[in-house]
Order: C-alpha cells, then structure tokens, then sequence
C-alpha cells in the first residue's frame, strides 16, 4: 500500500507540473539580458566544509522543470539544459522523488550528454516510512544512472530522525559520501535549528534569496559555527524577482561595484556572496536562463557594503 501511495503522489504531482511549467516557469516575458562566455576552467567554487572539497556556487535544481514526462522532444530540450550546465563549468544538480519525473529525466539526459563525469549528484528521501527509505533511494539511483549519490538529503525533514540513520549506514558503506536535510519551509526553521546544533550534518538545503532573508539570523550563522554547507533554494522566489524588477534597469554601479551584467546574476551573487552559503540551486526550462544563471559564478563577488547597497536598492527601485 505504501508504494501505491508514492506512485500515486508522483503521479499527481507530474500531472500538476507539466500543466503549470510554462506559466510558472517559462511564461514570462523575455527580456534580453547581456551573458558572459562560457568559462568552465574559472568558475568560482567554495569548499565543502566537512571535507575541504570544492563545488561551483551555482549548481541546478530540477523541480518542475524536469518533470516532463515521456515527452521526448521536452527530454531532448532538457538535455541541451543539462549539456549547458555542465558547459559552464557546472557541477551539483538536484532532484527529489517529489518531483515527479524529474529523476527518470535527469537519467534521460545524463545519458546523452557529453562530460558527465563533471556530476556532483545531490538526491533525497521523501517518505514517511523508515522502510521504504532504502528502497526509494536505489529507485533514484537506478532512475538517474548512477552507482552511488554524491549527497542524500531528508527532504522538508521528514521522518529524519529514523533516515537520518539510514543514511549514517548508507555513508559508512560508501554508497553516499555526503549528508544533508531540507526544507524550504520557514516555519520549520526552529526544527532545522535544533538538527544543525545536535546532529552531524555535511550540508543543509534551505530557503535564502534577496527577499527571504530570515536565515542571516540564526541558522546561516550555525552553519558556519558548526561546519555545515549551505544549498540554497528557491533563489528566485519562483520568478517572482524577475517579475517585480526584470524590466527595470540595472543600477548603474552593479557592474563596477558587484561585477554583474544582467538579473539573473544580481540576484544569485547576492546569496552566493554570503559567507555562510556554498552554492544556489536555480532552476530553469530554457537555454539563454541557464547561460544567465552560470554568469553568476564567475568574476568578482560583491563584499559586504555592496551585498547592502544591492539589498537597499530593490528596497528602492
């Protein structure tokens, strides 16, 4: 009964998304926006603290735009995305068995593309039931292709105290090197809290852009104390940045001061450029966005004073 429940979730969910991708994700007005030259052998990493390994600061998220199904001409679009990304110089792509297709997708395209060794897999486990949590990881692994997964994430902290222990016995037999916890809910903020002060993590995924901003408080803070990387989420605010200031102009210092070119690095240079923070994770269904959204991990990052400026002036504009 358990798997009938996951498989009819999935299946929902694919349903969902595949009807509102293109007005959540793809139906905004397209704004041309200046993109640097891809400069794979300069991209700006940070270390993983646990283990001093580096990872670029722009990673890939795959919800919703991933879940597309059978569709082979939306599988093929997706493996141009893909083979962009790692053109770039990217590394951490991440997936979640609540995205639907996302996973047999990701597969799909890791299959086609060229330089795939360039991977840093970052999947996770969503379930209620302790049992089923190693038998949807292998799901995963078989889905996207892989031996082993680079980092296994609880997703929004569910059941995490039983997986939490799954994935320490998952970690000592080399079948994961990394462990996190999720959750993209701000009401759960105080629970991460209490994971992060008490719990051996090596990263937290966790909501942070230049709107949501409560984590600067407490938790990104923790994490630096405590030795945790950070993935960020939801950067964007699901497009909602780019609705609100996408047709405004850049101000006229960002170039020189926070060395950006268009938005789309504006708003991840930001979050990037927090010491506590390891790499952002946009998600995107078109080409020219995912151009964009690498741009942001080259060239200078902005300092303190201009990360300020930058918030001031959105507070402005």
């Amino acid at each position: 009964m358990n798997d009938n429940i996951f498989n009819s979730r999935r299946k929902f969910l694919y349903g969902i998304a595949c009807t509102s991708a293109l007005t959540i994700l793809g139906g905004l007005p397209a704004f041309s926006q200046p993109v640097r030259p891809a400069q794979p052998d300069t991209i700006k990493t940070k270390p993983i603290p646990s283990t001093g390994e580096g990872i670029p600061v722009i990673g890939m998220g795959t919800w919703i735009t991933f879940n597309v199904g059978d569709n082979i001409q939306l599988r093929n679009e997706r493996t141009q995305i893909l083979q962009e990304f790692f053109n770039r110089g990217g590394k951490l792509v991440d997936c979640s068995p609540m995205y639907g297709s996302a996973a047999d997708v990701l597969g799909y395209a890791l299959q086609r593309v060229e330089d795939s060794g360039r991977l840093f897999s970052a999947e996770k486990v969503w379930t209620s039931w302790t049992n089923n949590g190693e038998e949807q990881m292998e799901e995963q692994r078989q889905s996207w292709g892989v031996q082993n997964f680079d980092l296994m994430q609880i997703h929004n902290l569910r059941n995490w105290k039983d997986h939490l222990e799954t994935l320490r016995e998952d970690k000592d037999k080399g079948k994961i090197r990394y462990i996190g916890i999720t959750t993209s809910h701000g009401r759960r903020h105080d629970d991460l809290e209490e994971i992060m002060r008490t719990q051996d993590l090596d990263f937290v995924q966790l909501t942070y852009n230049m709107i949501d901003r409560e984590v600067e408080n407490r938790i990104l803070p923790l994490a630096k104390e405590r030795g945790i990387a950070v993935i960020a989420n939801r950067p964007y605010r699901q497009k909602e940045l780019f609705q609100k200031y996408q047709d405004k102009p850049l101000p006229a210092w960002a170039k020189e001061e926070a060395d950006v070119i268009n938005w789309a690095e504006y708003f991840l240079k930001f979050i990037v450029s927090h010491p506590a923070i390891t790499c952002a994770i946009p998600a995107t269904s078109q080409i020219q966005h995912i151009k964009e959204n690498m741009g942001a991990a080259y060239g200078r990052m902005p300092d303190q004073k201009t990360r300020k400026r930058m918030a001031e002036y959105l507070g402005n504009v």
